[in-house]
């Protein structure tokens, strides 16, 4: 690592808390008013709710890259990684000639989204405040999966604003090396990329030993990811679900699937551009990193889980039936939630299991905690956005007739029963893991390392 990269990533601050979209959009504005000379700023569409959407173009190296943060509204590391870089860069004529690269940077891409994950972004960072004040939405209403595609049955082509503006942003600038930031919730740090880098692997994990964050190795975010390397996976795009789906599910593949392509795809279509992703932790436990065996097979840890999933979605969708005629149909919290419990892919996945003689090994203990534990943590998540959904409706409320009030009456007892269930998952995983918050500043650095890193292999490469 060159010592100006080094300079740059001893002097991340030690950030306390994310910023919100107006928080950023003002400091963006303020960055190209103070350096005009190396940073513009111009709008690339508009939210569905309205928010001008920003890039800012900094530097005018001979390579293009694009950076956004907020591909998913509930992934906020990347933007905290934006405003620290852009700053850096908008100040450092040094370090621009030695990237020698154009950035293009969008620092929160689902705006609207962002705004409903606002009350967890300052903090307390516990499971319960977390999930509690979630928001994630519905496929087809994700930015970074509704980009247009014809691949077999599937055509989808009912492309969000959001999407729209980034399409026209790639078009025009037609980017070599496209960094998607996005991060999990729990587990470790693990990579997903356009094409092998077998070179930089080591120095990536490296990036993440150094912030004694540790390598996410359980199992995979999807049954058909493609591991390259320990923790380092081939991008994933709608077409790996389709073909996943179309060999091991019996479902209509008309229906089965209901949103479109990502960025990554779009990129490499258009330009031929490099994507890479940065899967980052907010909370983690030593046990994602531990390949000991434990004393389940493998296949056995996957169906345990789809079993007790299947059981929180019947919860779900039983509570949602309470109230769920006093709701709107654009309320988020429920497309999301009717989204996320007609997944049709656990009957694939049981049938994955049965057939892949991989998962009839023995788990190891990082297996057995992803399946067992990290599971129940992402479905809080699902139970914190049940609340919210009865939640949303009743602070919309203001008559005080005589059906407002059995209104109000059936959307608190649906809101009381989500509570209690929230509550108590939340505290049998207070109690079952033995977790630690990751320092923000920890997360930048990861991830804007291995950003420095791909930078300079493309330029080679």
């Amino acid at each position: 690592m060159k010592k100006i990269y080094q300079k740059l990533l001893e002097g991340i601050p030690d950030y306390k808390e994310f910023l919100t979209v107006e928080e950023m959009n003002s400091s963006s504005k303020k960055l190209a008013e103070e350096h005009p000379e190396s940073v513009s700023i111009f709008e690339i569409g508009q939210t569905r709710d309205g928010i001008e959407l920003y890039c800012l173009k900094i530097g005018s190296g001979s390579h293009t890259a694009l950076m956004f943060g907020c591909p998913h509204p509930n992934e906020p590391i990347g933007t905290m990684m934006l405003e620290y870089f852009s700053k850096r860069l908008a100040e450092d004529e040094e370090l621009r000639k030695e990237l020698d690269y154009t950035w293009y940077i969008v620092k929160a891409w689902d705006a609207d989204g962002l705004r409903l994950n606002e009350k967890w972004l300052k903090g307390p960072y516990t499971l319960y405040n977390y999930s509690r004040n979630f928001f994630r939405p519905a496929g087809f209403r994700q930015v970074d999966w509704t980009f247009p595609i014809d691949y077999k049955e599937l055509h989808f082509h009912n492309t969000l604003p959001e999407t729209t503006a980034m399409m026209h942003l790639i078009d025009k600038i037609r980017p070599e090396f496209i960094y998607s930031l996005h991060n999990a919730g729990f587990g470790g740090v693990y990579w997903y990329l356009s094409r092998k880098t077998p070179e930089i692997y080591e120095e990536m994990r490296e990036a993440a030993n150094r912030q004694d964050v540790p390598l996410n190795l359980g199992e995979p975010e999807a049954p058909y990811c493609v591991e390259w390397a320990p923790a380092v996976y081939q991008s994933l795009g709608i077409r790996q679900d389709y073909d996943y789906m179309e060999q091991y599910g019996n479902v209509d593949m008309k229906e089965a699937i209901k949103c479109g392509t990502c960025s990554a795809d779009y990129g490499k279509d258009v330009c031929g551009a490099f994507t890479l992703l940065t899967e980052l932790p907010y909370f983690y436990d030593k046990r994602i990193k531990d390949m000991s065996p434990s004393d389940i097979l493998r296949k056995d840890a996957v169906l345990e889980k789809l079993e007790w999933n299947e059981k929180s979605n019947r919860f779900i969708r039983e509570t949602l039936d309470i109230s769920r005629k006093y709701m709107e149909e654009e309320n988020p919290f429920l497309l999301a939630l009717c989204a996320f419990t007609e997944d049709d892919s656990g009957e694939a996945t049981k049938r994955m299991v049965e057939e892949n003689p991989e998962y009839h090994k023995t788990a190891t203990i990082a297996e057995k905690f992803d399946n067992g534990l990290v599971s129940k943590f992402y479905k809080l998540l699902s139970y914190g956005m049940l609340i919210r959904a009865n939640e949303y409706e009743l602070e919309k409320m203001q008559g005080k007739g005589e059906e407002e009030q059995e209104k109000a009456a059936t959307l608190k007892k649906a809101f009381e029963i989500a509570e209690k269930e929230h509550r108590e998952l939340a505290e049998y995983l207070e109690q079952e893991i033995d977790y630690l918050v990751v320092p923000i500043r920890k997360l930048v650095s990861i991830q804007l390392e291995c950003g420095l890193l791909m930078a300079e292999y493309l330029k080679e490469h």
